[in-house]
């Protein structure tokens, strides 16, 4: 054994071996000629950052965040974090035009961590600036920072999202992806009638085989944390879905207010709905009065409105409970030039 053994490790470094000679009586067998299956395995052991008390910091407490701070001055608060392929691996099954990029339920999902820190639990608006592309190479990362202000008169805060590619220098400049406002408590949810029956009365069921191979046909490359949609219906104007993490991903739920991917996934209904859907690629642009009333959830029951450009949106557990709601999103449309352009550090 510990010949052939040696023998084919010679063989693998370019080495030549009279294989009859070493194995008489052996004879040949033919390799599957189909492709075969690749699958992924994640551990779900949870991103390590270190102690980061020792350089004045806080924990975040937060899977895409390490650290927070308030400002000397007491007049906001600062929360940093790192991301790469190597510490969210997930993040890969978010593409667009073959790029990857940190999705705008991400950036919510970051404004509303900040939000606790302040007593905010709404994100009153927020604009994205700039699509955020994540270095495809492991074990280069994006540092990002959120910066919360002082609030105003009618007690909204500013917050700001910004992200640079690291670099050895540590020069590299920021560029501001997001920008917003946060609001404090709103009080209890109101009732969640809209989930009362499910199925929805009167909703007539929409076939989504092939839904996912639809959309990367037009530039969204989702791996399976981003297939989340699982059945929809629709009634008129309002669209009915229901959404779940895989089991992947659902371990690490508990950790996020709600997981960037079950979000993003519940958007999807509203295009599966959609008779026409085009060539024309959106993602998430301008969201407004964000609110989340439940954390962890790994699925959902979702209802989506569309208003012209715009997106309303509603969102419950599986007992009809509400976790999430959101006033108004609009998407914009994204070239491949335009991500192009945003993943390049010099641009």
């Amino acid at each position: 054994r510990a010949a052939v053994e040696a023998a084919g490790g010679f063989f693998t470094r370019g080495g030549s071996v009279d294989w009859p000679a070493l194995l008489a009586g052996g004879r040949r067998v033919d390799l599957p000629t189909y492709a075969f299956q690749h699958e992924r395995y994640w551990l779900d052991a949870p991103v390590s950052v270190g102690d980061v008390t020792a350089v004045g910091l806080s924990a975040a407490r937060h899977p895409l965040l390490g650290g927070a701070i308030t400002l000397a001055d007491r007049s906001g608060v600062l929360l940093t974090g790192r991301l790469s392929l190597a510490t969210h691996a997930w993040l890969a099954d978010h593409a667009v035009h073959s790029t990857i990029l940190i999705p705008g339920t991400a950036l919510v999902e970051l404004a509303l961590r900040a939000g606790e820190e302040v007593g905010c639990d709404t994100v009153e608006e927020l604009t994205l600036q700039a699509p955020l592309v994540l270095p495809a190479t492991g074990a280069r990362a994006v540092q990002v920072q959120i910066v919360v202000g002082e609030p105003d008169a009618r007690n909204l805060r500013p917050v700001d999202v910004y992200a640079r590619v690291e670099d050895d220098t540590g020069e590299a400049p920021w560029t501001c992806q997001a920008t917003g406002l946060l609001a404090p408590g709103t009080g209890a949810p109101e009732e969640a009638t809209d989930f009362a029956v499910w199925p929805p009365r009167d909703a007539e069921p929409v076939d989504i085989g092939g839904f996912y191979d639809a959309m990367a046909d037009r530039g969204y490359d989702y791996g399976p944390v981003f297939r989340g949609l699982r059945s929809a219906w629709r009634r008129g104007d309002e669209v009915f879905a229901e959404i779940a993490l895989p089991e992947e991903a659902a371990g690490a739920a508990r950790e996020f207010g709600v997981h960037p991917a079950l979000l993003d996934s519940a958007l999807h209904a509203a295009t599966a709905a959609t008779d026409e859907h085009g060539d024309v690629t959106r993602v998430p642009f301008s969201w407004r009065r964000v609110a989340l009333y439940a954390a962890g959830a790994t699925a959902l029951r979702v209802h989506l409105t569309s208003a012209g450009e715009t997106l309303t949106l509603r969102a419950a557990d599986t007992e009809g409970q509400l976790v999430a709601s959101v006033e108004s999103l609009a998407l914009r449309e994204v070239s491949p030039e335009q991500l192009a352009v945003a993943d390049d550090p010099d641009s």
